[in-house]
This record gives C-alpha cells, structure tokens and sequence, in this order.
C-alpha cells in the first residue's frame, strides 16, 4: 500500500511541474481489475497448481496541452496460493508466473503534437504483433520498460518508433530472483519503421537486447543483434469475405556481453479467412538453431526474451525459452464471433492446434490443443475460459518438455 501512495504521490508532484500550456488541465483515471483461477496439471509434479489471483492497477493522467503525466501503480493479490510462484519456495506445484507484487507499474511524462509523441519514463512497450517487443499483458504482472521513445508520423503512412530502454521492469514483481529477477538492467534499443500501403503495411527492424545481469550467465545469452522484416495486412475478397496476411523474417546473432557466439534465422507466415462470423487461420513460425555456435555445448537458437511469449507457440507455455535445437511451430486455428447477445457481446469462441517440431535432429516435441471462450458482459467487463492441452512426444527433449493441462477461469473490469 505504500508503494501506490508513493507512485500516486511522484505523479501528482511531477504534474505540478509540467510546462505552461495552453488548454484545461485535464485528470482522467486508471482502474483495471483482474480476478483469475488457474490450474496446471504437470506430469513429473506432484501436485496439481490452483492459483486464485486478483491483480489491481489504478492511477491517472493529467494532461494539458500538449503534455501528460501518468502514473500508475499495481498490486497481485494470491487469494490461493497453491502453486509455485517462481519466488515463494512452492517447489512442489506447477509454476504459475504469478507472484504476489505491489510496484509502481508505469510513471511517464509524455509530449504529443500532431506528428510527434516522446515518452520519458517508465512505460508500456508494444510493437508490431509483439513477437519481440510487448508487454506480457497475459500475466496479472506486466512487463514495463524504463525507457525514452520517440515515435514520428509527419508523413502520409510512414512511422518511426525509437526507444532506448535501460532497464526491463520484468513480470516477477518485487519479490523476483535468480533466473526470474525483478528487473534487467542495460542498454537496449528498439527501432522500427514502418510504411503503410494499400494492400498492406511493411515494416522493418532492428532490435538491440542487452541483459546486464552479471551472477546469471542465462540471462547475458540473450544479449543479442536482431535486424528484420515484416510485412503484413488485409484486402476485402467480398462485401463479407476477407484474407489477412502475415510474413516476417530476421537474422539474429549474439552481441554486447554474451558469452555465446551464434547466428540464427526467424521466418514466420501466417493466412487467415473471414467470412459470416467465422475466421481460418493457418501459419508457420521458425525459431532457427545453429549447431555450431560457440561458448556452449548443443547449439544455441533464436530468442525473443521482451516478447509477449503467451501470444505465441501455444498457450501452456512450453517454448518460453527456444530449445538449443530450435522451434517450428505448425498451426491451425478456427474462430466464431457472435457480435450480440442481448446487451451483452460480443462473443468469441476459438481453438487452434499447434504441431511442434525442433529445427535440427527430427524431433516431434509434441502437439497442443488450445481452446477459448470469451464475453464482453459490460461496456467495461469481460469474462473468459480459457484451455490448453500440451502432448509430449516421444522422449523429452528440453528442459520442461512434459504433459502439460492448463485452465483459466476470469473476469475483467477496465475503466
């Protein structure tokens, strides 16, 4: 509780310093309130996980004229706390990333013109599709940067996003420590430009990871060069059938203080259909190995540490880390979107199934039925259930590869 006072506090006492301008002094208020239950069923571990969390963010913005001030604080609750949190010695349960937190989630001065915005502080972070910058907004903690970016739109469909981030405020919370610390020190930097055209919009990137975490060598292997590009958008094929479309390809390699020498590839495609409610996706996501990378035994493969990783390669959350042999990910998936029911709506109900196979030696890691469901209630309300199923197959391969059975139960409230 001191902690949000104190955030609350910083904020209200740096807007008293904001620049003269000109327009009315405005206050709008933060509040988002997450209640989850969520079981995981691991085999090799004894116990099943059932965690019972309520996640709390709440602050404001002040604007006037063209700056802003915003703070924000956030609190988890562990109503149940029969999992393993990665921070409170539950061994024994499944790993649910969900420790008990209170901090100061975001606390950012912002100036905003007509092709302009700078951010100065600490702040929310999400670019593209967040395959390697997001902020892990699935778990009740989020990812946060410390950071100042620049954004320019004063072309017709040009934007140019640059950030130097000097410390990732990480999703273990205050109480995070050896490989899941609470925050990541360095000099990273985030660029990426972007081109909008009629059938779509192209983007290029380069990504520079620096983790500065000197008693853990696992962190400083993810220091790395990463330079690509994607392109990606939609065209109408009738009034109510629509293809998207999605490719994307990167070159990554080590770099700043990473004891590993290594080049890998990424490459992503992905084709979805929509028409009268339901959508078709098909895709293919390759996180490359390279067999002869130096400084460690078994190859070493493409990573993406500041990405939102629930997004992508299956929702048990089996490939946080790309195994040393790689990652390729098959997927199909089916949705239904039903706009209305009474005053409530829409709801989506969706499953997709992933194949997983390594990059080098022929391995099968497994396959994963995943399963949603979710209602808005309210204009700012939304309920969820939410399944994953991971099969292991064959031998384990990597560190984790077991039987994995996971279920979400939730609620939303925004304002």
């Amino acid at each position: 509780m001191q902690k949000y006072i104190l955030g609350l506090s910083l904020g209200l006492g740096v807007a008293g310093a904001l620049p003269a301008q000109a327009g009315e002094l405005k206050f709008k208020p933060i509040i988002d309130a997450r209640l989850r239950y969520e079981n995981v069923d691991q085999t090799g571990i004894v116990n099943d996980a059932d965690a019972v969390t309520l996640r709390l963010r709440a602050g404001g913005e002040i604007t006037k004229g063209r700056f802003s001030l915003l703070g924000e604080a956030e609190g988890t609750l562990a109503i149940n706390e029969d999992y393993n949190s990665t921070s409170n010695g539950k061994t024994s349960f499944p790993v649910v990333a969900d420790p008990e937190n209170v901090e100061i989630n975001r606390l950012q001065l912002q100036y905003k013109s007509k092709a302009t915005t700078a951010t100065l502080g600490r702040q929310r972070i999400n670019l593209d599709d967040q395959r390697f910058v997001g902020s892990v907004g699935w778990r009740q903690n989020e990812q946060t940067f410390d950071a100042a970016r620049f954004e320019y739109t004063g072309v017709k469909g040009l934007k140019i996003d640059m950030t130097y981030a000097w410390s990732d405020r990480t999703i273990f919370g205050h109480d995070g420590i050896g490989a899941n610390p609470r925050y990541v020190d360095g000099d990273n930097v985030f660029a990426n430009v972007s081109y909008k055209f009629k059938v779509g919009t192209l983007t290029g990137f380069a990504y520079l990871v620096d983790q500065e975490y000197p008693v853990l060598v696992a962190l400083a292997r993810k220091s790395s060069q990463t330079y690509g590009a994607r392109f990606a958008g939609a065209m109408p094929l009738s009034k109510k059938v629509k293809l998207s479309y999605a490719a994307s390809y990167a070159r990554q390699m080590d770099d700043k203080n990473n004891p590993v020498s290594y080049e890998a590839d990424y490459g992503a495609a992905e084709l979805g259909l929509e028409a009268y409610g339901f959508k078709l996706t098909g895709g293919y996501e390759l996180l490359g190995s390279d067999a002869s990378a130096t400084g460690i035994v078994g190859g070493y493969a493409f990573q993406t540490p500041y990405a939102t990783l629930h997004k992508f390669n299956g929702w048990a959350d089996k490939f946080l880390t790309t195994p040393p042999t790689g990652l390729q990910d098959y997927y199909a998936g089916l949705a239904y979107t039903v706009p209305k029911i009474g005053k409530m709506g829409p709801l989506v109900a969706s499953f997709v199934f992933h194949r997983f196979d390594s990059d080098r030696n022929s391995i099968h890691y497994g396959d994963e039925y995943d399963a949603q469901l979710s209602l808005k209630l309210t204009k700012r309300t939304t309920a969820l259930i939410k399944y994953a199923d991971y099969e292991r197959k064959g031998i384990a391969s990597f560190t984790g590869d077991a039987d994995t059975k996971k279920l979400w139960l939730e609620i939303g409230y925004a304002f």
